[in-house]
Order: structure tokens, then C-alpha cells, then sequence
């Protein structure tokens, strides 16, 4: 592993890039990627002007007008983000077919095999930034390392359009005086808790001692060890050989903060079955339900619950988030974002029920499934749903179109 040639390849401010590709009246302007901005909604990225004015991902609009009042609010279109995604992935590809995308905009190539030297790595990583500039019109940064940890950390050191070698010999040197907040999988929670160590450097923790990281953080203690020391074994994980899937979910805003009890009931039912459709399209299921809650003052937690059968149901998705939600301290603080997910999942595997209630269940799942995806979402319901959500389906009956429903029980 210690040969090894990794590059990181970090697309800059991508969504805001590509507006500004696409309407070149929104060029060296602040531009704020969005959804409509008339609604509750919040950052989903910014251009490199409108950064300096303190513009984060994840911010809400309000405190982004503030922040910059001349900023420019475009809603954004996930569908051209996502085909530009795969134009870049594709360019990748031609480089190196041990290609990991790691999101949207970023990805890992193995280029060992194809490149002996760190120079011919820089040659590439140079050659990379050339063909999506001319093909994609888009700049990028780009770290060269000996594993993902450390291409990753150097494709951070120079943004926008970077290009930053760090070879093994100056690992060292690099991550001695580096906050540890800088290495990837350090979010802020476990930055207090080793800041509580005395730990506040990459060189800390590397020379804190793996026994007593491993007592205060289990095995992860020693992956942060590791980590300090700017070692990583991970592999590039390419084509056939990419992870699965570790969860499923979705998040949802409401338009208003709420503390109703029976509007944060629906919009758990609704973000459970959508959930569902999702895992049953992919042809997952899974047994730990996640509720996710965000309150009026952005204080957000999560919550798990597991069980011991596998799940694609919305309505038993649903069941399982009311039950963590019944067990929390809730108080009726009001509830501005409400997100549900699954994890422990399972490919290609369906529980197999002895009872033919559940069968008949899940065969009704699926034809519901089916006609949602011709006629639109939500125009074939649950009873339970309808009961508690009637503003849904007067549109639907007003439009004409039939909407009989399934249950296996009331809310």
C-alpha cells in the first residue's frame, strides 16, 4: 500500500460554477444555489464571491441575505447537476478505471498502476484540469498523495483550481501544525472530544498513544491514531467493486416552524413512504429506522431504533419513527425539519412472512409503486393517510383521477 499514487479530484463550488457557466450574466457575481427562495428553504452551495462574505452550505436564506445582500438566489436544477456529474466522471475514467466516486462533485483515482513517479502524477493531475476546463468549462482542485486521506486533505490546501502534491516524505512535516478539524471524518463532535485530550493538531494525535484514544473511542481510536499519522489503507473502490448501500432517506423543511402534533404524524407518514419507494425500487430493505428532528432554534439529533425483521414498508417504516418520537423529551418545542432514514439495509432479500397478511401487503406496496410512478406521486395513497392528510387528495379527486387506498391499520 505504501507505493500507491491516489488522487483527489475536488470540483470548485459546483453548483454555483455551473450556473455561472450556463448564464454568463451570473460571472464574478455572488451566486447562492437554492431552492425557491420565496420558501423556507437554505443554502445548497456558493460561488467563490459570495463566499468571503461568510455564505456556508446549509445556512438558512434569510441569514444569507443578511450576510450578503447583493447575492444573486438561483433555484437549482438537480438534474443538469447531476449530467455535468457524469460528463466529469466519464472524463475521470479515461485517466485511471480504478475510479471512486465519492459524491457529486469529487472522486479518488488509483493511478498506480498507469504512473511510476510523482511527477508523472503531477502530469496527469495537470492534464486532468485541462480536459474539464476545455471540455466542461469548469475548474477544479486536485490533491496527489500516497492514500485517499492525504489527496483528499491536499486537494483542500489550494481552492479554487489547485493542484498540490504532498509525496510520503512530507506527510510529517504537512500534518504537524494541521487543526485536526482539516482531516476528513473529524466533524465538530469529535473535535471538542479531542480537544478535551489536548489534542488540537494532526501531529497530537499522532503522537497521543493508541491505547488511550482506543479507551476513550473503542476501534475508532485507532483509525484516528492511524489518521494523525496520515496513514490510510483504504482502496480506491472502482466499477464493480464499489460499497454498498449503507442507508436510505429523506429530509423535508416544513413551510413553518410547528409544534402540531398531528403535522409532524404526517410528515412522518409521508417521508416513511417515500423512504419505502425508494428502498423498494432499489430492491433494499433494511431494519434501523432513524428519525432526524431540527427545532425552531437549529438544534438538530437523531434517533435510532432497530428490529430484529427487515422493513420496505412505509407504514412499518412509519410505525417504528412514531415510536421513537413518543419516547423523546419533546416538550411541543416547534419542529422546522423533519428527515427519516433506514440503514442496516440488504440487497436483493424480502422477509418471508408467514402470515398472508404481509404478503398481501407487500404485493399491494408494489402496486401502488407501480401506478405512483405512471400517474405522479401520491395519487394512489394509504387510508391512513388520507384520514389525516385530506388537503392531499381533493386535487387529485378534482383532476378526475381515481385514487382507492390500502392500510393495514389506522394511525
Amino acid at each position: 500500500m505504501n507505493n500507491r499514487i491516489v488522487l483527489h479530484i475536488d470540483m470548485n463550488a459546483f453548483f454555483a460554477s455551473i450556473e455561472q457557466k450556463t448564464n454568463p450574466a451570473l460571472r464574478g457575481r455572488p451566486v447562492i444555489v437554492c431552492g425557491n427562495p420565496e420558501t423556507r428553504t437554505v443554502v445548497s452551495a456558493a460561488s467563490y464571491e459570495a463566499k468571503p462574505f461568510g455564505i456556508k452550505a446549509g445556512m438558512s436564506i434569510g441569514e444569507a441575505r443578511r450576510l450578503c445582500p447583493q447575492a444573486i438566489f438561483v433555484i437549482g436544477n438537480l438534474a443538469k447537476y447531476v449530467d455535468t456529474s457524469r460528463q466529469i466522471f466519464n472524463i475521470l475514467r479515461r485517466f485511471s478505471a480504478k475510479t471512486e466516486i465519492f459524491s457529486i462533485d469529487e472522486a479518488f483515482l488509483d493511478i498506480s498502476d498507469t504512473c511510476s513517479s510523482y511527477a508523472g502524477a503531477l502530469q496527469t493531475g495537470q492534464a486532468i484540469k485541462k480536459a474539464i476546463a476545455v471540455e466542461m468549462g469548469l475548474t477544479c482542485s486536485v490533491g496527489i498523495g500516497p492514500n485517499k486521506l492525504i489527496a483528499k486533505l491536499a486537494s483542500d490546501m489550494k481552492k479554487p483550481d489547485g493542484l498540490i502534491l504532498v509525496p510520503p516524505e512530507q506527510v510529517s512535516t504537512t500534518l504537524e501544525n494541521l487543526p485536526i478539524k482539516d482531516l476528513c471524518g473529524v466533524g465538530r463532535q469529535m473535535e471538542k472530544h479531542l480537544h478535551a485530550l489536548g489534542i488540537y493538531t494532526c501531529g497530537d494525535l499522532g503522537c497521543y498513544p493508541a491505547s488511550m484514544l482506543r479507551q476513550h473511542f473503542g476501534i475508532v481510536g485507532e483509525v484516528l491514531h492511524n489518521m494523525g499519522l496520515g496513514l490510510d489503507s483504504a482502496p480506491v473502490h472502482y466499477s464493480d467493486d464499489e460499497p454498498p448501500v449503507k442507508s436510505m432517506g429523506h429530509t423535508h423543511t416544513l413551510a413553518r416552524d410547528t409544534a402540531d402534533v398531528d403535522e409532524i404524524r404526517r410528515n412522518i407518514f409521508s417521508l416513511s413512504e417515500q423512504v419505502a419507494v425508494r428502498l423498494r425500487k432499489d430492491n433494499y430493505c433494511g431494519r434501523t429506522v432513524c428519525l432526524i428532528l431540527r427545532y425552531s432554534d437549529f438544534f438538530t439529533f437523531s434517533r435510532h431504533l432497530t428490529v430484529d425483521y427487515f422493513l420496505d414498508s412505509g407504514y412499518d417504516i412509519y410505525q417504528q419513527a412514531w415510536k421513537i418520537f413518543t419516547r423523546l423529551d419533546w416538550q411541543g418545542r416547534a419542529v422546522r425539519l423533519i428527515g427519516i432514514s433506514v440503514s442496516n439495509l440488504v440487497h436483493k432479500t424480502r422477509q418471508l412472512y408467514l402470515l398472508e397478511e404481509f404478503t398481501g401487503t407487500q404485493s399491494v406496496d408494489r402496486v401502488m409503486d407501480r401506478i405512483n410512478e405512471k400517474y405522479g406521486e401520491f395519487r394512489l395513497i394509504r387510508a391512513a393517510m388520507m384520514k389525516s392528510e385530506r388537503k392531499l387528495v381533493q386535487p387529485i379527486l378534482a383532476r378526475g383521477l381515481w385514487a382507492k387506498t390500502f392500510t393495514k391499520g389506522g394511525l
